[in-house]
């Protein structure tokens, strides 16, 4: 790199640097009212700019309904006064885990995120969309060996199995777990031809027990476990269920990740597997998953990345090494 790209490289760290510590100065001083105030005029302004966006995010947000309804039409603002409690009450949260980032594309990832959430701006997700690497296995953070033993939770239909044979040469064992009967099948069908691979149809949580799956998702990528339902799934620890050292865990369970993570906490002390972790299915797990890894092994270096699109912020990542 030469100096003049270098002086430039440090000139974009630090403008993300500056504007990321502008917000969260804004939303710890600011009251609450003011900042739902704020993001409710933002909302307004997209529909002012441009009506079809306006109506898209609204869609999406109603259809994925991980983070509140938003209907203003009707005076609606669940997602609004969601998460702008969110940010106030946990801002320090966000700026510890700006801190404990490892690589300014992570610190960038963070940043579009805040900013998207205080201001609903498609710009702000379109800068830190990954178009480099599958996702959840980012070469240049995430190195596997033959000897990897492989924890794919939330398998769905083996896609992402298939995204890590075509990223790595070998493994040693993988495990997939998914627990919607029909995706399960399709699931087995896409990796029966594979050796050392062993499925399960089980929910993966805290405690082991029995629970239920919910009904009438708008997607199959949507089930979660619940309390109530039509279908009994099986739930079992990772601790429990895998008795062999794992080296790799992926979480991708519709916002039971925070249960599995502490459903797989002896693995994570004893071989400190890496960790990608799914961080979008509600309004604190892109700070409170890293906070419980780092409880548990506080030697883990984190990272995010951004796989979704620009209409609103899904498919984010957080990567433990």
């Amino acid at each position: 790199m030469t100096d003049a790209n270098r002086s430039a490289a440090e000139e974009i760290d630090f403008v993300v640097d500056r504007k990321f510590t502008e917000y969260m100065s804004y939303v710890a001083g600011a009251s609450l009212d003011d900042i739902q105030s704020c993001m409710k005029r933002n909302l307004g302004n997209i529909r002012q700019q441009n009506a079809q966006n306006y109506q898209k995010i609204l869609q999406c947000y109603n259809m994925y309904n991980y983070w509140g309804k938003l209907d203003p039409e009707n005076n609606v603002y669940e997602l609004i006064e969601n998460r702008g409690a969110a940010m106030k009450e946990h801002h320090g949260d966000f700026t510890w885990l700006y801190g404990r980032l490892c690589d300014y594309r992570s610190k960038k990832t963070l940043f579009g995120i805040v900013e998207n959430w205080l201001t609903f701006s498609m710009a702000s997700l379109d800068r830190i969309i990954e178009k480099t690497f599958c996702h959840y296995f980012d070469l240049d953070i995430v190195k596997c060996d033959a000897n990897e033993v492989f924890i794919d939770l939330g398998a769905y239909t083996g896609d992402t199995v298939m995204n890590y044979l075509d990223s790595y040469i070998g493994y040693k064992k993988i495990y997939c777990y998914e627990i919607v009967p029909h995706i399960y099948q399709k699931l087995r069908q896409s990796l029966e031809r594979y050796p050392n691979i062993e499925l399960r149809e089980k929910g993966v949580g805290d405690k082991n027990g029995m629970m239920y799956i919910t009904d009438e998702e708008p997607s199959d990528t949507m089930h979660k476990l619940a309390d109530a339902g039509t279908a009994e799934v099986p739930v079992v620890t990772l601790d429990e269920d895998i008795t062999e050292p794992v080296t790799f865990i992926k979480m991708d369970i519709e916002g039971g990740e925070q249960k599995a993570i502490l459903g797989c906490k002896n693995h994570i002390q004893a071989t400190h597997p890496k960790l990608a972790v799914s961080v979008y299915h509600n309004n604190e797990d892109i700070w409170k998953c890293a906070r419980m890894i780092d409880e548990i092994d506080p030697g883990y270096k984190f990272y995010l990345r951004y796989s979704g699109g620009n209409y609103y912020p899904s498919e984010c990542v957080l990567l433990g090494v």
